[in-house]
Order: C-alpha cells, then structure tokens, then sequence
C-alpha cells in the first residue's frame, strides 16, 4: 500500500482517536481527575480504538488484516513511552498554565506525537 494512502488513513483514523482521548481527558478533569490519570484514561481509550482501526484498515495488505497479539504487544510498548511523554506535557500545561490551557494543549501534544507514531508503527508494528 501507498504512503500516501497509508497516510490518509492514518490521519483519519488518528482524528478520531484524538476525539476520543481529547474528549475523556476533558470529561475526567472537568469531573475532578487530575491531569496525569486523566490523560492516561484518554490515552487508552484512543489506544484501543487506534489498535484496531490501523490494523484493520490502514496498514491492512491484500485484504490482510494486521493484527494479533504479537504486534499488539509491540504496539503497547511504543504506546506506552509516547504516553509517558504525553502525560508529561499535558502535566507541566496543568501545572504551569492551568487546566483550561491543558484542554487546549492536549491535542497539539497529541498532534505532535502523531508523526513520530506513524513512522514507527509503519515499520515497527504493522510491518
């Protein structure tokens, strides 16, 4: 499959995972979570439902779809250190701007992150 068109999907599939994570991250906030769980419970909520797009639809071959425990499980590690990096952004916005400002930071975080994971989960997961 293309790179364009692996891209294409990509950025689809990852506008929706961004809404998702964006959209629980604020909830569990605004309902009293701090920043750090709560940009975790976005991150798996998007993680889950990235997992399966991406491997079904935009790294599929041949009508082959890309999924399995193996790859899930180097899909989880990569995961996991762009979470990291995630929650300590979102954070330091929490801590030195205020929530609000963390909301609006969030999806520019995420957004940044988003090159980084297409690259490697193209040749590192779904390969």
């Amino acid at each position: 499959m293309s790179l364009l068109r692996q891209g294409s999907r990509y950025l689809v599939v990852g506008l929706v995972q961004l809404v998702l994570d964006w959209a629980v991250f604020v909830a569990a906030t605004a309902l009293g979570m701090p920043a750090a769980p709560g940009n975790l419970l976005g991150r798996v909520s998007g993680m889950l439902l990235g997992f399966w797009l991406n491997g079904r639809y935009t790294f599929a071959r041949d009508g082959e779809h890309r999924l399995g425990w193996p790859r899930f499980a180097r899909f989880l590690l990569l995961w996991a250190v762009l979470t990291a990096i995630s929650t300590l952004l979102v954070t330091l916005a929490a801590e030195h701007l205020g929530l609000r400002y963390a909301w609006l930071a969030k999806p520019l975080v995420e957004g940044g992150l988003a090159g980084l994971s297409f690259l490697l989960m193209r040749s590192l997961i779904f390969r």
